[in-house]
């Protein structure tokens, strides 16, 4: 019997082990870095599910506080349109005293000037309502002018006056 076909067929065998042994070495590598890569993942993971806790707890703590404010600004604002409806009523009602005023100010001239005529004084000029209160009592300020017509002239600036935005400006 010939040697060299046995020696052959070993020869054969012992490169394939070799092989074999090589890239089973190449595959242990390969799990050595997917196990370090799955100790990366799981570390990840966990640190993940800690923020992923930590922001629920945030959100239940925000909704608290969401909740809380909505019903203290339901409040407020409501009490805020009621103070605002009081105002405007007051308002209106400050406006209709004051017209009343500027019309008894108004009815009080014509008598006034014939009690000053009466008394033979040299009648005071009739202050021409000015645009601000200041201006007309400043107007109304001579000696001679006694103080109901200062009043009345101040009143009858006051009503005169611009509305601005629903305000006496």
């Amino acid at each position: 019997m010939n040697p060299v076909p046995g020696l052959i067929i070993e020869s054969l065998v012992a490169v394939l082990l070799v092989v074999t042994i090589a890239y089973c070495m190449l595959l242990n590598k390969r799990l050595q870095r997917l196990k370090a890569d799955e100790h990366s993942l799981k570390a990840v993971i966990a640190e993940l599910i800690t923020a992923t806790e930590i922001a629920e707890r945030a959100i239940g703590g925000l909704k608290l506080t969401v909740r809380d404010v909505n019903e203290n600004l339901g409040v407020q604002v409501s009490a805020a349109h009621e103070m605002s409806d009081l105002l405007k009523k007051q308002l209106a009602e400050g406006d209709y005293v004051v017209r009343r005023l500027s019309k008894i100010a108004l009815a009080a001239r014509p008598f006034s000037a014939a009690v000053e005529s009466a008394d033979s004084e040299p009648a005071a000029p009739t202050p021409t309502p000015a645009p601000t209160a200041a201006a007309s009592v400043a107007a109304a300020a001579p000696a001679r002018v006694s103080s109901a017509k200062a009043v009345a002239a101040a009143a009858q600036a006051f009503t005169e006056r611009k509305r601005a935005g629903g305000l006496a400006a």
